[in-house]
């Protein structure tokens, strides 16, 4: 399977020429939930939305035209869109084994109904019958009478074999090509294989298992604000069933599937938010990171959307001090604004570019840098990103990434601490950057004076947290996102 993402083409499919007029024998139905699903798959290809942030008002119309629109019919679409997304590499190559041309030439909303189809056959329980009916008649109400006998086609040859058997027949053999072979079975770009291969080190079995965590679905976590809302009253709220505590963190609480965290109380009010539990492991490590003299003045320099400013600007109030949460974008800062609001202590939400500071040098005792990236530690809440993200994105952000932390080593006092942290497992955005900025890489940098700080005890009771003195989180061992954090501390 190429790493190029196939959804790029805008060529007709099924047959080429006129068509002779088809009178269908009735008006196709709409199916509401595969209707949804399919407009959260187009406006991911074409707008390059975010299923996330898509999915949610489509589920709240739904609702609102449809009467008999339920829970169940809630969940299947987000399994739909959600599964499809993540087993699209998957599913390309089995579609591609069932049609004669090259995938490039066929249309891409036919792409995302045969995509549909082929989850519904290959990762769910519907019934095949179902499962092929259901598309084609998704198929006749958005691509029309003639695609959908197309699509009708190729599910057909799809639903003669299970997944098993297709992937032994599109995938590679394991000793031919080891990197093509776990990109067509666990549905990942070859060359993000390849770099998370690196980034572990490791054998065989640790790379299948953080790809197939990456196709699972992630729980939802709470963060109690310290100040605002307590895991227990979170607990309480949600019940023995709904709720657990989390598994590192104490501000941690994990929801039941199916939960709905914005029907919270102290969601809507902001005393809690949503937030994975390796960016409250990040946010909790810096706080708890020694620093030698005051401790009055945190920063947090790329603050956008604000979990973490908000842990932060709690965890100061705590200590009587002041949290400066800056973010270059203004929808973002507005974000982070709303986040931070009746945060129990003083802070201050700014505009600016945290590589063109408006602060001094030496100004601050704490210092986040959670610096942009290619997001490949998060592959598995953002599925759609992993088709996206090319090698040469991470040479767009390497730059940006070195010049954020030298303004954060900049900007904290000699004696103070300065977190660089990244959600990205990917060494080009991890280590490789620390590296090379504390000893001056690049046409015209100074060398910095610093000492690392074991980040390992910052964060007490995580297990398999590596040789130190940085941290790289892991889904298939934490449980989290790719979460990585590097602690400075400014020496000279």
């Amino acid at each position: 399977m190429s790493d190029q993402k196939p959804r790029q083409s805008h060529a007709k499919a099924g047959n080429s020429g006129p068509r002779k007029p088809y009178k269908p024998h009735r008006k196709p139905q709409k199916d509401p939930v595969r209707f949804l699903a399919f407009e959260a798959l187009r406006a991911v290809d074409e707008r390059d939305a975010y299923a996330n942030l898509v999915l949610p008002p489509l589920l709240r119309k739904a609702r609102e035209k449809n009467e008999g629109f339920d829970g169940r019919d809630a969940a299947l679409a987000t399994e739909l869109v959600y599964g499809t997304l993540r087993r699209q590499g998957t599913y390309d190559s089995v579609i591609a084994a069932c049609i004669d041309r090259p995938l490039r030439e066929v249309d891409p909303p036919v792409l995302d109904v045969l995509a549909l189809g082929a989850h519904q056959l290959l990762g769910t329980r519907i019934p095949t019958h179902a499962a092929v009916s259901a598309s084609v008649e998704l198929a006749r109400v958005v691509l029309g009478e003639g695609r959908a006998k197309f699509v009708n086609a190729v599910l057909r040859k799809i639903s003669k074999q299970d997944l098993d058997t297709w992937v032994q027949q599109v995938a590679p053999p394991y000793e031919d090509d080891a990197e093509q072979h776990l990109a067509v079975v666990h549905s990942h770009p070859r060359w993000i294989v390849s770099a998370l291969w690196d980034a572990l080190g490791g054998g065989r079995a640790g790379i299948e298992d953080l790809l197939e965590a990456d196709n699972e679905r992630p729980e939802v976590t709470l963060v109690a604000r310290p100040g605002r809302s307590t895991t227990e009253e979170l607990l309480d709220v949600l019940g023995e069933e709904s709720g657990l505590p989390g598994r590192w963190s104490p501000y941690a609480v994990r929801m039941a599937e199916g939960g709905e965290p914005g029907a919270l109380d102290a969601v809507r009010d902001g005393r809690a938010g949503v937030q994975d539990e390796g960016s409250q492991l990040v946010a909790a490590a810096l706080a708890n990171a020694p620093v030698e003299g005051r401790d009055e003045r945190w920063l947090d320099g790329c603050a956008g959307p604000g979990g973490k400013a908000a842990l932060l600007a709690a965890l100061a109030s705590e200590r009587g001090a002041v949290l400066l949460a800056s973010e270059k974008q203004p929808h973002r800062a507005r974000l982070v604004e709303q986040a931070l609001a009746g945060n129990p202590g003083p802070y201050q939400v700014i505009t600016a570019d945290g590589t063109r500071p408006p602060w001094l040098p030496g100004t601050f005792d704490r210092v986040l840098m959670d610096v942009p990236c290619s997001g490949l530690g998060a592959l598995r809440r953002r599925p759609e990103s992993r088709w996206r993200r090319r090698p040469e994105d991470l040479e767009g952000f390497a730059p940006l990434q070195r010049e954020l932390l030298r303004q954060a080593l900049k900007a904290v006092r000699i004696g103070g601490v300065v977190g660089y942290a990244t959600c990205s497992p990917h060494l080009a955005e991890t280590r490789v950057v620390v590296d090379d900025v504390i000893r001056g890489k690049g046409a015209g940098n100074e060398p910095f004076e610093v000492e690392w700080v074991d980040a390992r005890p910052l964060m007490p009771g995580v297990s398999v947290l590596g040789e130190g003195p940085d941290v790289q989180l892991w889904p298939h061992v934490h449980g989290t996102d790719a979460m990585y954090l590097a602690v400075l501390r400014r020496v000279g």
